[in-house]
């Protein structure tokens, strides 16, 4: 609690202000905090979450057609086709962004991930290749913002 906040309420409780009186300052107080906060909040603007959505639902139908595929043909699928990296994003501790991308995709996929720098596109793309397994960028902050790219 900020120090003005706990003074506006010592007066309320001496009798000094009323509370209808101390209401539009505490309101006023907790605003600017509530502002002061979110500033310091790096943000996942709505046009990233719209484009991370997109690419989901791109992904999400190619995987499906890559299934019906195999299933058509009789070959069973093996664990290199299964094998699919994800990409999570979380912003204030929810989930926002929850992608899977098939191994056989992450090339391409890579280049439509907004904020993604080069060094990461290409650290993403040797585990890929090395065929890891697990976390490959692994980032959060404080106050519950980040990202988790890996391989499963």
């Amino acid at each position: 609690m900020s120090d003005e906040l706990e003074t506006i309420l010592r007066l309320v409780a001496d009798g000094r202000l009323s509370p209808d009186e101390a209401a539009p300052i505490i309101e006023a107080l907790t605003r600017a905090e509530r502002a002061e906060r979110e500033a310091s909040i790096p943000h996942i603007d709505a046009r990233t979450t719209r484009q991370a959505t997109r690419l989901d639902r791109h992904l999400s139908r190619a995987q499906r057609s890559i299934d019906r595929a195999f299933a058509r043909a009789g070959v069973p699928v093996d664990e290199a086709a299964s094998r699919q990296l994800r990409i999570q994003v979380k912003e204030r501790g929810r989930q926002r962004v929850n992608l899977r991308i098939p191994i056989g995709f992450v090339d391409a996929a890579i280049g439509f991930v907004p904020g993604l720098a080069g060094d990461q596109a290409d650290r993403i793309r040797e585990a890929v290749k090395a065929g890891e397994v697990g976390p490959i960028i692994d980032v959060e902050d404080p106050d519950g913002d980040g990202v988790l790219i890996s391989v499963e």
